[in-house]
């Protein structure tokens, strides 16, 4: 895999710029806070990359940022190569619409809800969970960057009163995200009963330009499109489910009351 190829890049780049520096596993180790096993484990790949170890050894080894950039490439590189053109999408778009009927949208996902889903498939390779975890996370600074997209997601109910455990975390995790004033957050109550949503979740990109991608999900792969007639009807969809939604403070009174059940985080 693609991914896999380049954290193996990452690797060999870590241990030929410690060798270049003339730098000991025990001495790089002393320098940047980790211990000389966490630095060989590194680079023997036992262990997986991460970034504050990266960005760690960027600073240790005046990289100028280099290895955080190759993991960025490693995470993208590590998607599926179906997902990689809504990733850009969703990096490059003006508007972003989400809607999902189980679960909370990926891009407002905590690391422990998201860990949590990607496990879902529990063949997945522990350090394949980890990279996708921390890919997860960093198409989530789109959010905070300094011109950021506007954000509307819509949630059903259902997915907000799960039980588990991730949940009390997750939940405040959108309250905080609703604070920001492009992030619009709605819920669709239960008493809505059964509604054109529930035929699986969505995602839509706005490009500055005005055009419009698609993207959808299934147990096996996704979508991603542009057509023009398929974009028609998913707009419709998204206008069907939008309008089923409580408006924005009352739907962030049903969060706060469903993150209160959970007890103090």
């Amino acid at each position: 895999m693609e991914g896999e190829q380049t954290a193996d890049l990452i690797r060999a780049q870590l241990r030929r710029i410690r060798t270049a520096a003339g730098l000991s596993q025990e001495e790089l180790g002393r320098r940047a806070n980790y211990s000389a096993s966490t630095i060989s484990a590194v680079e023997t790949g036992t262990r997986p990359l991460d970034k504050p170890y990266v960005k760690r050894m960027d600073e240790v080894l005046d990289t100028g940022g280099l290895f955080e950039s190759l993991l960025r490439m490693a995470e993208r590189d590590g998607q599926p190569s179906w997902f990689r053109p809504w990733l850009e999408a969703e990096r490059n778009a003006k508007q972003l619409r989400y809607f999902n009927p189980t679960l909370v949208p990926g891009l407002l996902q905590t690391e422990n809800y998201a860990r949590t889903v990607l496990r879902f498939d529990d063949t997945k390779p522990e350090e394949d969970v980890e990279r996708q975890v921390a890919a997860r996370l960093e198409r989530q600074e789109i959010l905070v960057r300094e011109h950021p997209p506007q954000v509307v997601a819509v949630i059903d109910e259902s997915a907000l009163r799960r039980t588990d455990a991730t949940m009390g975390e997750q939940l405040a995790h959108l309250l905080r995200m609703a604070e920001l004033p492009h992030v619009h957050l709605h819920a669709i109550p239960s008493y809505t009963g059964l509604h054109v949503g529930l035929s699986g979740p969505l995602a839509l990109a706005r490009s500055t330009d005005g055009g419009w991608v698609g993207h959808l999900e299934n147990q096996l792969s996704g979508l991603v499109t542009d057509s023009e007639d398929e974009m028609a009807t998913l707009l419709e969809r998204w206008e069907g489910v939008r309008g089923l939604a409580l408006p924005r403070d009352l739907s962030l009174a049903l969060l706060k009351e469903v993150e209160s059940q959970h007890g103090p985080q």
